[in-house]
This record gives structure tokens, C-alpha cells and sequence, in this order.
């Protein structure tokens, strides 16, 4: 007899075959954050007009400029000042991302906490991601961040699901099984569904296949070397990968048996990095 993680992978599977899996929407502000990013014209205070609706939003992208990775000698304190520092199309895919993070949140106290579990991993993730980008090659680092935090956006309807299904939910390890192989599908189709560019929208479906090639280094290639680096020192499966035939590795020009922690820059620059998208 099929386990109930096969029962409902099958179910799922089928709901996004037939597309009649409820995808979740993009947050209204994301929604008109990325109109507004689409005006070649726009200017600094209409795009501070779009976000300084979201005080949360606001706020979460005055903390990222004064980060220690961004800040500069004077604190900034008002969304002008920070969009003129980062700059429009970095602050339109930061508050982009940011945004997502209004979905991870649920009614029940056990679909909460996976959702706050997950979103803060995805964060983590995204600040290396920051990192790796930045400093081994010529992509954009803005993008890099969003294409971290949008990675796993996928785990949003199998908990949607598992709070409508009581036996789900309460089988922990079904759950986590569904989650592991349904969540890149979900993920890839959701970005898709909301129009976000070739590059993002293929991380969530590739990022965990550890022989792909591709011809040069892209978003996928960081997403996935920020996961395996996010595990580094715990018991996670991931950790003991033989990381020397990950491809990604040597796109990025980085020595997989070296950690970041033996760089004590590169292991500072990530910590604030991931400290800042917290």
C-alpha cells in the first residue's frame, strides 16, 4: 500500500498537471513595486511612493542599507536616502523579495512555525548568495538575493495543504518527504505564473540537481553552492556530499574543500549579509 507522502505527492502531481493546484498571489506591493520597476522613467520618489505604502517594507530596506555590508559613513534614515543609495533596480528586486515574507505566515501554531522555519533559511541562503555572487563573479547581486529568497516559495501550498489535511500535518516525516520532492516543481511553476524573468524562475526546479551543467556561472549555480555552504557543519545529508563533483563550485571558481569560514572576510561579509535580510 502506498505511504501517505506517495498518496499525496501523487495528488499534488496531478492538481499541477491539470492546473487546478490554488498557486499563492503575489503580495500588492511586490505586484506594484515590479510595475513601477518596468517604467524605464521612473524616478526615485515614485518608486519611494509605491514602497513607503508598506511601512514594514520600509523599514526592512532602511535596516538592509545600514547594514555593515552597504552603509556608509552617515546612517540613512529615510526610503530616499536609501534608494538613492542602492539604487532603483537594486531596491526594486530587494523589496521584492522582502515582501514574500508577508506569505510565510499561517493560522495554525505547527504550519507557523515551518513557515517561519522556512523563510528563515531561505534569508540565510539568500545573504550567501549575496556574498558569493558579489565576490566570484560579474551577475548582479541583487538578483542573486531575490532568486535566494524566492527559492523554496513552493513549501507555500504543500503547508497550505497539510493545514487542510489533519494526517499530513500530523505525520511529520510524510510532510517533510512531500516537501523534498514537490517544492522545486511548485516553486519553478509559481514564478512562472508570476512572470519573474527565465533566470529566477528556473533556480527553484535545478538549484538541488548537483551534476548540472550549464555554460557558464548563473543564479542556479549560487543558489545551490549558498545551500550546500548553509549546512556546513551540521548533520544535514547535504554537509557530507562529496562537494569536489558539484560542478557549481568550479563555475564559481571556488575550492569546495575550503569553507568560508577559512576566509575570515568572506566569513564576515556573510554574516552580515544574512543578518541583514533577518
Amino acid at each position: 500500500m502506498s505511504t501517505l507522502a506517495d498518496k499525496v505527492q501523487l495528488e499534488l502531481t496531478q492538481a499541477i498537471d491539470h492546473d487546478a493546484l490554488v498557486l499563492p498571489t503575489l503580495p500588492e506591493v511586490a505586484l506594484r513595486v515590479r510595475e513601477a520597476a518596468e517604467d524605464p522613467n521612473i524616478s526615485i520618489p515614485a518608486i519611494c511612493k509605491v514602497i513607503g505604502n508598506d511601512a514594514a517594507l520600509t523599514a526592512r530596506i532602511i535596516k538592509v542599507v545600514n547594514s555593515p555590508l552597504l552603509r556608509t559613513n552617515r546612517e540613512i534614515n529615510d526610503l530616499q536616502m536609501a534608494v538613492s543609495r542602492l539604487g532603483i533596480n537594486y531596491t526594486c528586486n530587494l523589496a521584492t523579495g522582502l515582501a514574500m515574507e508577508q506569505m510565510f505566515q499561517a493560522t495554525t501554531d505547527v504550519v507557523d512555525r515551518k513557515l517561519r522555519e522556512v523563510w528563515n533559511k531561505s534569508a540565510e541562503i539568500a545573504g550567501i548568495a549575496y556574498v558569493l555572487c558579489r565576490h566570484y563573479t560579474r551577475l548582479m547581486p541583487d538578483q542573486a538575493t531575490l532568486a535566494g529568497l524566492v527559492h523554496q516559495i513552493g513549501v507555500l501550498p504543500i503547508l497550505t495543504y497539510a493545514e487542510e489535511h489533519g494526517a499530513l500535518l500530523a505525520d511529520s516525516i510524510s510532510l517533510n518527504r512531500v516537501i523534498e520532492k514537490i517544492h522545486p516543481i511548485i516553486g519553478e511553476k509559481i514564478l512562472r505564473t508570476w512572470d519573474f524573468p527565465e533566470h529566477i524562475a528556473c533556480v527553484p526546479a535545478a538549484y538541488l540537481n548537483f551534476t548540472r551543467h550549464s555554460p557558464a556561472v548563473d543564479y542556479v549555480d549560487i543558489v545551490q553552492v549558498a545551500t550546500l555552504q548553509s549546512y556546513i557543519g551540521t548533520e544535514h545529508p547535504f554537509a557530507r556530499l562529496d562537494w569536489s563533483g558539484i560542478p557549481a563550485f568550479a563555475k564559481l571558481g571556488l575550492d569546495p574543500n575550503s569553507q568560508a569560514e577559512d576566509d575570515e572576510d568572506l566569513s564576515a561579509a556573510m554574516d552580515a549579509a544574512m543578518g541583514m535580510l533577518q
